[in-house]
């Protein structure tokens, strides 16, 4: 690891301490570096507050040594008037001579224009540092502005049998059949937190009544989104709730009675619904999403091949009978225990 990767790796660090909190802007850290050692350091908390490069150079106590530092930063610094001022002129204006940077914004209004506003006054600018890794980090905002759709993540429990529910006996049943165990769960309400939204289908809200919540984890709600074809989900149901945003995909053409916190959106369920999802939620600026279920709704995103990872919690419990879990045709990228529980992560 040469000087400047061991000085992008911390940028990395610090830029995931805003995971979940920034959307829509990506994950950013940066650190200030004089004579081999960091004078200052930040990263980005939340959208409509301070970038990363603002932090770094607040937390610098003598200004005076800006001149001869060099600043690091995990993504190309904005050169755009957004909620705040443009960071490569607040670079430029506080007489940083050295840059660089992990990766190369994907948003076209920044993309190479920072580097060009830093290069055209007279920076010296490196751009490329473990550049993979700063991708990954940002892998919602590159997808989000490159694909233009969500960055999708599929995530189920199934037994060790391969079932991921129950037969329902009673229609009055709306309770969850736990399969995997309470850490298990705790880490699903984590990436709850860290994702911006969780899709479920009808017979997943009927069947659970679930909330979506990240009830065992702090961050925030993610925002729910749940196909209802024909409305037939109860208005009292946890779901249509109004305590959190929440998009409800239908067939009806009832869009003019969306209301605050709970909005309709018309699709075509007789057409590809998991292009059509991706384009309604990068209609609403979603980067992320996890699709929780049904089998159905989850079978559909791997069929359509539209997918970026998977996680499968396997618990250590037999239905014998019931609901068959989704079908991946490919490997697992990494195995992990989890107690009782084991996950299966793929990677597409």
């Amino acid at each position: 690891m040469n000087i400047h990767e061991k000085y992008i790796k911390r940028c990395i660090e610090l830029a995931k301490n805003g995971l979940g909190k920034t959307y829509p802007n990506p994950l950013v850290g940066s650190v200030i570096v004089l004579n081999n050692t960091i004078i200052g350091e930040g990263w980005h908390r939340k959208a409509g507050e301070a970038h990363a490069e603002v932090n770094a150079i607040n937390s610098v106590k003598d200004k005076s040594q800006l001149k001869e530092a060099t600043i690091y930063v995990s993504l190309e610094p904005c050169s755009h008037y957004g909620k705040t001022p443009p960071c490569a002129n607040l670079i430029v204006a506080n007489g940083i001579k050295n840059v660089v940077i992990g990766s190369i914004d994907a948003n076209s209004k920044v993309s190479g224009r920072g580097v060009a506003h830093l290069k055209n006054n007279g920076c010296n600018v490196i751009a490329g540092v473990l550049e993979s890794e700063c991708a990954a980090l940002n892998k919602r905002f590159f997808t989000f502005h490159n694909k233009k759709r969500p960055f999708v993540l599929l995530k189920w429990a199934e037994t060790k049998d391969g079932f991921l529910d129950r037969l329902r006996t009673n229609a009055s049943e709306n309770l969850p059949n736990w399969i995997s165990n309470r850490y298990s769960q705790q880490m699903a309400h984590k990436m709850r937190a860290v994702e911006q939204a969780i899709l479920v289908g009808t017979n997943t809200a009927l069947n659970d009544n679930p909330s979506l919540t990240a009830r065992s984890w702090g961050g925030s709600n993610p925002i729910r989104i749940v196909l209802d074809r024909s409305l037939k989900i109860p208005l009292h149901y946890n779901l249509l709730d109004k305590s959190n945003k929440t998009i409800v995909l239908t067939e009806n053409n009832v869009v003019e009675n969306s209301v605050e916190n709970l909005l309709l959106e018309t699709i075509n369920f007789s057409k590809n619904i998991p292009k059509q999802i991706c384009g309604v939620l990068y209609k609403h600026e979603i980067q992320s999403v996890i699709i929780e279920g049904g089998a159905q709704t989850l079978q559909s995103f791997i069929d359509a091949n539209l997918w970026d990872e998977a996680f499968v919690f396997v618990g250590n419990t037999l239905f014998k009978e019931g609901l068959e879990a989704p079908k991946i045709k490919k490997a697992p990228l990494e195995i992990k225990k989890i107690s009782s529980d084991t996950l299966k992560i793929y990677k597409n």
